[in-house]
């Protein structure tokens, strides 16, 4: 229980009297047995030299500045110090939880340099910017009964609401509820709910201003963004600590960056993770395992992976191989390397019930007590391989002795793991997973907050496939300390992103289910899961060719390209369909590897910053219209590649009628052509005429409509980027034979002055693509700009190298889109060099000399 906090020389808060003190932080269990005193007023200081504390003898709220733009709030019983949550997360960094600043007390609250909280005298609070901007506020007090507490804030008509994970239906939640508790969900519709993962972190926008909340409960919780009632939104919990974070903007970039800063960032993976990747369920004997490696070289597909789904096991067993149908499983893998794909290998978490059959997960496993428990006894439940038991995740111990079975495998020279059924999944209905009153036994390191305490399955559940895969994680380091582990999940809570990527899950082959995979890995992104995808062509069922072609083109500009395949389908390989289908997917394959140094460098962006690879446009032009709603509502399919490219699917990919496009603000490039849009105008006058009948509205621009072809995919590239790009290789261990291209699209330069080299720009990042040496300097980061001159000149700048790598390139070749050479020259440490024509421009080839240079094209 914290003590009572001396008062400091500043005004107190203005409560005394209070008439309604909450009990809802209180434990449904502790709920059931004592019923809820009569208020108090208050009897400890209300001001700390970090916030707020307001207790009397049933209850704590305390609300904590971490940094000026970040609070922490919770609320606790007094009455009952043994009931006192713990100051623990699974979720939250320990530096970023313990963090705090000092704050400005005020009568009624308390100030930051950033953010007003003031509290009424029944607790509900309200934050506001500095200039008296009302960023949240609670409509009610906090609301508690013996089946848990209620947060219900106030929803203006104007909120848009993101966020929650891979939640199917809209990129936007306004007026939609979930339930956040990991489901086994085959087949999931745009209606189904929950699935796969819980991940209880939201962006909250509202005129251009920004919020984000976690709200860090690990029970079965809920949330309602308008769909009850439209002025409120909610969200609640059965049981657990009622304990969030309010992280704030204005600009929607930052608050996921402060996300990341919260819960960490995605690591920087194995540069082999962007290749294209080819699964199935399930590719057996090995020997159909070495054909589909010979017809993706034979065809000149570019590809660096194969994964093996459950079929390689023997009996379904996980950590065992086949030996009838995989007899000489490290071969195999060594031919594949040879090859330079990468093996991937399924390895669920469920132990099989085989004592006295000689198998080592349970024979070490049960002479360690590693699993959890269930009336005091083993908790065994049928997975594929039948009875199975559950390794006890929340264990330090246990997840060692989990990741020490990665052994075998990675002497083999397997590469990544898929840490799949961690829901955890169990073949019983309807709960599909394990009884609620199964035990965990917490042991975890002392910086994490939690004391050493059995905790019941209802708590721990969501939380479980996470500390599944970062076992996994934690023991491939262990057993490969300086090789960056990749390992794949399908269900996880917040901060899981530390140790694994993501994909959406046993999803169709249909195309309602390619509509939904970008709302889905945007919001991942958003919910910290940068390095992401979906399974290509759809897991279940079997596409037509057009659908497989159009997933294939789309996947080719996401974090994770993996085709996979539910077994009984028909194969989703790109040459299924003959060679008219087979050529338009190889050629959206081969461009993903031409970006792959523009791919790469934002991925090590975002093991820094956490913005993620897959963007919603308004993290990219949160300004982009009049009203500062997201754009994105009105673009469905439309999303940023990386800062700078900008996909425009169709919103509904099936239909051939014209679309409209719906680009931000400004001057844009068509990928494909070079073609240059003005763009510059932000209101049709439509627009205007809605807003203000009475106006002169000018006519503005038409809409740009695109035509759809089974063959196209409209890309469109900021004016003022610079996008390197490399030559096209057959994996990401080839090296590129030619020059590093930056290919500089021309911003719009004034006609009287240089435009400034910050409205033209591009970065560069590049290392070894395996080890962890970067964090030793051995990496090259650039960042490059350029200039044009009022005659047209181009000048590019390419500054000193950071770091020590050495790339594979000895020449820069600049490309100019949008760019009218005068001299058809370029120059570059007093070197001239002739331009030669591009489809899309101009060009010069220029040595990289290793130092700062500048190169003039004229």
């Amino acid at each position: 229980m914290l003590a009572p906090t001396p008062a400091i020389s500043a005004p107190r808060l203005s409560i005394l009297g209070l008439t309604a003190l909450l009990v809802c932080a209180l434990p449904a269990a502790l709920a059931a047995q004592t019923p809820a005193p009569p208020p108090q007023a208050v009897s400890s200081s209300a001001h700390t030299p970090t916030g707020l504390l307001l207790s009397d003898t049933t209850l704590t709220l305390r609300v904590d500045a971490l940094r000026p733009d970040v609070l922490r709030v919770r609320l606790y019983p007094t009455t009952h110090p043994t009931q006192t949550p713990e100051d623990a997360s699974w979720a939250v960094l320990p530096a970023a939880r313990t963090a705090r600043i000092p704050v400005t007390p005020e009568p009624t609250g308390f100030s930051t340099t950033s953010l007003r909280v003031s509290v009424t005298p029944d607790l509900r609070l309200t934050v506001s910017d500095l200039a008296g901007h009302i960023l949240q506020s609670d409509a009610l007090p906090v609301a508690w009964s013996p089946d848990g507490f209620t947060v219900t804030k106030a929803k203006s008509p104007v909120d848009h609401f993101f966020g929650l994970g891979d939640k199917p239906g809209p990129l936007d939640r306004t007026g939609e509820a979930f339930t956040l508790w990991n489901t086994d969900s085959f087949g999931w519709q745009e209606s189904t709910d929950p699935i796969y993962k819980s991940i209880p972190f939201f962006l909250e926008m509202h005129d251009g201003r920004t919020l984000g909340v976690l709200f860090d409960n690990t029970y079965r919780t809920f949330f309602d963004f308008g769909r009850q009632r439209p002025d409120r939104y909610t969200f609640s919990a059965p049981a657990g600590p009622l304990d969030y974070y309010i992280l704030y903007g204005p600009d929607p970039k930052h608050v996921v960056e402060t996300y990341a800063w919260l819960t960490g960032p995605t690591p920087l993976p194995p540069l082999w993770a962007f290749g294209y990747q080819q699964s199935r369920y399930s590719y057996t004997p090995s020997a159909q395992v070495e054909d589909i490696a010979a017809r993706l070289r034979a065809d000149k597909i570019p590809a660096d992976g194969i994964w093996l789904d459950i079929d390689y096991q023997y009996k379904y067993r996980p950590f065992t191989v086949d030996p009838a149908t995989f007899p000489d499983f490290p071969g195999m893998v060594h031919t594949l390397a040879a090859e330079h794909l990468h093996t991937i290998v399924i390895a669920d978490l469920h132990i099989a019930d085989a004592p006295n059959q000689h198998y080592t997960p349970y024979d070490t496993g049960i002479a360690g007590d590693q699993f959890v428990k269930l009336h005091g006894q083993n908790y065994i439940g049928p997975v594929w391989p039948g009875p199975s038991l559950f390794p006890d995740f929340t264990r330090q111990q246990t997840r060692t002795w989990f990741g020490s079975l990665y052994k075998d495998f990675v002497a083999d020279g397997v590469s990544g793991f898929w840490d799949d059924m961690n829901e955890p999944a169990v073949f019983t209905y309807p709960s599909k997973t394990m009884p609620n009153d199964v035990v965990h036994r917490i042991d975890e390191p002392a910086d994490e907050g939690f004391a050493p305490r059995t905790a019941l399955h209802s708590e721990i559940h969501n939380v479980y496939g996470m500390e599944n895969s970062r076992a996994t994680q934690e023991g491939l380091l262990t057993l490969q300390p300086n090789l960056r582990p990749f390992v794949l999940t399908r269900a996880s809570y917040a901060g899981g992103q530390r140790y694994a990527a993501t994909w959406t899950g046993d999803n169709l082959s249909t195309w309602n289910h390619l509509r939904m995979t970008t709302p889905q890995l945007l919001n991942l992104g958003l919910s910290g899961f940068s390095l992401s995808g979906a399974d290509v062509g759809g897991f279940g069922g079997s596409p037509s060719p057009g659908l497989l072609t159009k997933w294939l083109m789309l996947a080719a500009f996401q974090p994770i390209d993996r085709d996979h395949a539910a077994k009984g389908t028909r194969p989703h390989e790109p040459w299924v369909d003959g060679p008219a289908q087979e050529d338009i997917r190889r050629r959206y394959i081969n461009e993903r590897y031409r970006l792959l140094p523009y791919l790469y460098t934002t991925a090590e962006q975002t093991s820094r910053t956490g913005i993620p690879i897959l963007r919603p446009l308004f993290l990219e032009a949160p300004h982009a219209t009049a009203d500062n709603h997201p754009l994105d509502d009105d673009a469905p399919g439309e999303f940023f590649f990386g800062p700078s490219l900008l996909v425009a699917e169709s919103p509904l990919p099936d239909d051939i009628a014209p679309y409209e496009v719906h680009l931000p603000p400004g001057i844009w490039y068509d990928y494909w052509t070079g073609a240059k849009l003005d763009r510059r105008q932000t209101l049709t006058t439509r627009d205007l005429e809605i807003k203000n009948p009475t106006a002169n509205a000018t006519p503005t621009l038409p809409p740009l409509m695109v035509h759809p072809a089974l063959a196209d995919l409209p890309l469109y590239v900021r004016a003022g980027a610079i996008l390197p790009m490399q030559p096209l290789v057959q994996s990401t261990e080839e090296k590129p034979a030619g020059p590093l291209t930056l290919r500089v699209y021309l911003p719009a330069a004034d006609a009287t002055a240089s435009t400034s080299s910050n409205d033209c720009s591009g970065d560069l990042y590049a290392d070894d693509g395996l080890t962890f040496n970067f964090r030793h300097g051995d990496y090259l980061r650039l960042h490059i700009t350029c200039t044009v001159a009022p005659d047209g000149a181009l000048t590019v700048h390419i500054p000193q190298r950071e770091g020590t790598f050495r790339p594979w390139w000895t020449q820069y070749r600049i490309e100019a889109v949008g760019f009218t050479p005068h001299t058809s020259k370029a120059t570059t440490n007093g070197h001239i060099t002739a331009l030669d024509r591009t489809p899309l421009g101009w060009a010069a080839t220029v040595p990289d000399t290793t130092q700062p240079q500048t190169i003039t094209l004229q």
